[in-house]
């Protein structure tokens, strides 16, 4: 059931992460024949609360509101990583849970579930950035960072910003079935499913370490992609035996030989999908794929999506050239 939503705010709520929950669920659309949801915005500090943005928020609604909710959610905000939330927050989040409905978080507002120890056990997500720290933090939770939003039962969790539209139209979809989530992603102008994850946004170059005795060997590397390379070859560039260059290699860089070629070439497949118009088969033979079967396939491995819509994504419908 997803008839009673309430969205439960915190001092310094993010207006954006908020946004979306009002609009998915707080829209009346029942001119197109769409179901309409009971929604409030609840208070957890006071009747007024600023957010990150300069301006305040009133509502009349206060906790209790939440005894009703099928859903609660909890929408990011500034410092939530390090701030302390109000225990009656935190009861009423457990006794959402504890009664059947269930709870989502946007952004950082999974940490307001951490401390209340509805991670615990569980498979969640938050945005990149903050993925590292909310694992630290909640070591009872299982993180996954390259998501964009995690469906664990009770417990729906979604990455940053416009992930928290992912997740709010997986769950009107589980509700009311996939002609009404599509009908409202229409309305909002967004689509209703996205492939890959949070990899496909998150920039990671690779961290230029110390490399006493493989440096000259990884810029030779960086200059070949396009070539065919084995650890024997490798360690003849090096000058070391095929042994003692895979340990080097490890000890220097965090990872192996071949590890550090794949990501050097998915790096290089994305820079020239967002910047180039060179067909698929050209960019696969430049990063050292090969074929565009190929480098689909290692590309979807690494990122979670193809090659064609991670272009779409950063280049629009015209830097598409074919298929792949």
């Amino acid at each position: 059931m997803l008839k009673n939503v309430a969205v439960l705010l915190l001092d310094e709520v993010h207006p954006f992460e908020l946004g979306v929950l009002c609009e998915v669920f707080g829209l009346d659309r029942s001119d197109e024949g769409l179901p309409v949801t009971d929604f409030a915005v609840v208070s957890a500090e006071g009747p007024v609360l600023r957010t990150h943005a300069g301006f305040t928020i009133s509502t009349p609604h206060g906790l209790d509101r939440l005894e009703e909710a099928d859903l609660v959610a909890v929408p990011a905000g500034s410092h939530f990583m390090e701030r302390t939330y109000p225990e009656e927050v935190l009861d009423a989040l457990r006794r959402t849970v504890e009664r059947g409905a269930r709870v989502l978080s946007v952004c950082s507002g999974a940490y307001v579930l951490g401390a209340a120890g509805l991670l615990d056990g569980r498979r969640c997500t938050t945005h990149w950035r903050h993925a590292e720290e909310l694992a630290r933090r909640f070591p009872e939770a299982r993180v996954e960072p390259d998501v964009l939003y995690v469906d664990d039962g009770a417990v729906i969790t979604s990455a940053g910003t416009a992930a928290g539209i992912d997740a709010a139209l997986h769950l009107v979809r589980q509700a009311h079935g996939p002609a009404v989530a599509n009908a409202v992603a229409r309305r909002m102008v967004v689509p209703p499913h996205r492939d890959g994850g949070q990899a496909q946004y998150i920039k990671r170059p690779l961290p230029r370490t110390r490399c006493d005795t493989v440096g000259d060997t990884l810029a030779w590397m960086e200059r070949h992609l396009d070539r065919e390379m084995s650890v024997e070859q490798l360690a003849a560039q090096a000058h070391m035996s095929p042994r003692t260059f895979a340990r080097r290699f490890q000890q220097e860089t965090g990872t192996t030989p071949y590890r550090w070629l794949l990501r050097q070439r998915v790096l290089l497949a994305q820079h020239l999908l967002e910047t180039s118009e060179e067909t698929m088969d050209t960019i696969a033979g430049r990063t050292g794929f090969g074929n565009a079967a190929a480098l689909r396939h290692q590309f979807v491995r690494s990122l979670g999506t193809t090659p064609n819509a991670y272009r779409r994504t950063f280049r629009g419908p015209a830097g598409i050239t074919e298929a792949a």
